[in-house]
């Protein structure tokens, strides 16, 4: 069974950078598939942005232009580069890996204060 685990979230002002890691274990095969989800409190986890393993990217409307993601296929880790974060962007941010099913990680908190 394939494991994420996330890291990088924290509290950050309004118009800094924040870097997410997600390191996946359990998988003897690259992870076509990656990237990241978040929710905000009474609200449905979104789709932040995905990444497959040959590199075709897909950005949520509202982060466009502010996050890049990107991996390392040979350690299975995806990375989401969060600049200009807004106090909108609060939310805990999901990892997800899909092969046969789709992995969850735990969860990180990201904070922006305005």
């Amino acid at each position: 069974q394939v494991q994420l685990v996330e890291s990088g979230g924290g509290l950050v002002q309004a118009g800094g950078s924040l870097r997410l890691s997600c390191t996946a274990s359990g998988s003897r095969f690259t992870i076509n598939h990656m990237g990241w989800y978040r929710q905000a409190p009474g609200k449905q986890r979104g789709l932040v942005a995905s990444i497959t393993s040959g590199g075709l990217i897909n950005y949520a409307d509202s982060v466009k232009g502010r996050f890049t993601i990107s991996r390392d296929n040979a350690k299975n880790t995806v990375y989401l580069q969060m600049n200009s974060l807004k106090p909108e962007d609060t939310a805990v941010y999901f990892c997800f890996g899909d092969t046969s099913t789709t992995s969850w990680g735990q969860g990180t908190q990201v904070t922006v204060s305005s």
